[in-house]
């Protein structure tokens, strides 16, 4: 007979759940034999302890059945699930009573209707409606005794685009560029004086561009020196003269489909091309020159052109407007509406003549920002 001897003192012996048995008729305590090939159990007091444990938590994470909630075995590997999503409610009166409140606020602004007037001027601006414009992109200047001197004096419009920041910052710091420029004059001669304005626009181009703020402004100007009128413009806000009621443009809108502009752009590198019937500079620009606009700096520049004549009897007004205004108006036409208010000495009467061009812009379908600024200029002919 064979049999398998366990001996007590053995350290693979362990008492086992399992009933021992022996195929002899006769046994003694000494020479039993296992009824069953398997292993034994370990318990607790066994030195196979350890190994046991392992051998169960590898066969559980090895094991393509899910656990059951609950009754997971120790050392089972949980998995982290994604928690619910976050549902905020939206109150629909909440939301309306806030877009209200913003839209009142906007229409409340007391910059989107501005009227200025003084002996020598009239200005009225007035916020456009298109595009539910969220502010007045517009702003204007009237200097008179720049710098204080009496015989200096400046008016300017300014047409934002993409927001309101650089025609602001134009409107607020160009007049102390200009005044510094002046200064350093010697006398009338035309070609300092002309070259002092130009200074002024690159020093507000640069200084804007500074601040790395986004967005552009067109601008007209007009700079009143000892009997002189030099008029500047750099994009589409133009200057139109009525010289014995006939209108006279002093300045050309610099846009994207002049032939010289855009051969200068193409100069450059740059690319003109028509959108949705506009030339735009890069696809993207309707003007060719201008204050800002840092991403087109390469090719729209703030360099104006400028003109300088004398102020003499035939000159009545000049008209300064942004294109909100000559895109529905004309030069000859604006000059005959304003003119039969603007002859007299009465200055109610040039603001009306301010009111009447935008009102008639408006009625035509503008919905640009309009400024109109009329300087009567037989108040400077003392000056020469």
């Amino acid at each position: 007979m064979s049999c398998t001897v366990a001996i007590p003192s053995s350290p693979v012996f362990s008492p086992s759940r399992r009933p021992l048995s022996c195929k002899a008729t006769s046994a003694s305590p000494e020479s039993v034999s296992v009824s069953s090939p398997a292993p034994p159990a370990s318990t607790a007091g066994s030195p196979l302890r350890p190994f046991s444990l392992l051998r169960a938590q590898i066969r559980e994470e090895a094991s393509p059945t899910p656990q059951k909630s609950g009754s997971a075995a120790a050392g089972s590997v949980l998995k982290r699930r994604r928690p619910a999503p976050l549902l905020v409610p939206v109150d629909g009166a909440a939301v309306a009573a806030a877009a209200a409140a913003a839209v009142a606020a906007v229409e409340s602004d007391p910059r989107n209707e501005v009227e200025e007037q003084g002996d020598e001027f009239a200005a009225y601006c007035r916020r456009g409606r298109g595009r539910r414009r969220v502010e007045m992109e517009d702003r204007h200047v009237a200097k008179v005794a720049l710098g204080g001197d009496p015989e200096v004096s400046l008016f300017a419009v300014f047409d934002g685009h993409g927001g309101k920041n650089a025609a602001e910052f134009a409107a607020e710091n160009m007049p102390n560029y200009m005044a510094g420029e002046i200064e350093k004059v010697d006398g009338g001669d035309i070609d300092q004086i002309e070259g002092a304005v130009k200074k002024s626009y690159l020093k507000t181009d640069e200084e804007f561009l500074k601040r790395e703020e986004s967005g552009g402004a067109c601008c007209v100007t007009a700079l009143l020196h000892k009997g002189g009128l030099t008029v500047s413009n750099t994009g589409d806000c133009r200057a139109v003269l009525s010289r014995a009621g006939k209108a006279e443009a002093i300045t050309s809108d610099h846009r994207a489909s002049r032939d010289d502009e855009r051969e200068r752009i193409e100069s450059l590198g740059g690319f003109v091309v028509n959108y949705r019937g506009t030339w735009r500079v890069q696809g993207s620009l309707a003007v060719s020159r201008s204050i800002g606009d840092a991403h087109l700096k390469q090719w729209v520049v703030a360099d104006p052109d400028t003109r300088t004549l004398l102020v003499d009897p035939q000159c009545e007004f000049l008209l300064l407007a942004s294109d909100g205004l000559w895109d529905k108006v004309d030069n000859q036409e604006a000059v005959d509406i304003a003119r039969p208010l603007c002859i007299s000495d009465d200055k109610a009467s040039r603001v009306d003549a301010c009111r009447r061009l935008v009102d008639t812009a408006v009625a035509r379908g503008s919905t640009d920002d309009i400024s109109v600024l009329i300087i009567q200029l037989q108040k400077f002919t003392g000056s020469s």
